[in-house]
C-alpha cells in the first residue's frame, strides 16, 4: 500500500470513529413540557427537539450560548460543542424548563 493510501485509510477510520460515537438525543415538547426535562450528552452529540404543540417554542440557554426556535409540528437541532451544565427554557413560555449536562 502506498503512503497516500495509508493516510487515506487512517483518515477514514478516524472519521468513522467520531461519527460512531455521536448520538441523537430527542426531547419531545408536548403540552408545554420538555420531556425528558434533563438530558446527559457528550460533545458532538445532537439534541433534537420535537414540538408536538400547536404553538412556537424555543430552547434558549440561560447563559445565552444558544437559542433554538421550534415551530409547531417541527423539529429544532443543536450540535453540542462544549461541556457544561446548561439550564434552558422557552422564551415564550418561561415556565417550560430543561437542562442539558454535556460531558467531554
Amino acid at each position: 500500500m502506498t503512503p497516500g493510501r495509508i493516510l487515506t485509510a487512517i483518515a477514514l477510520c478516524a472519521l468513522g470513529s467520531v461519527s460512531a460515537h455521536a448520538e441523537i438525543i430527542t426531547v419531545t415538547i408536548d403540552k408545554l413540557v420538555f420531556e425528558p426535562a434533563e438530558v446527559r450528552a457528550r460533545i458532538g452529540d445532537t439534541i433534537v427537539w420535537n414540538n408536538k404543540d400547536a404553538m412556537v417554542h424555543t430552547a434558549t440557554a440561560s447563559d445565552k450560548s444558544w437559542d433554538v426556535t421550534i415551530g409547531p409540528g417541527k423539529t429544532g437541532r443543536l450540535a453540542l460543542q462544549k461541556p457544561g451544565d446548561i439550564a434552558y427554557f422557552c422564551r415564550f413560555h418561561p415556565n417550560m424548563k430543561g437542562r442539558v449536562v454535556v460531558q467531554p
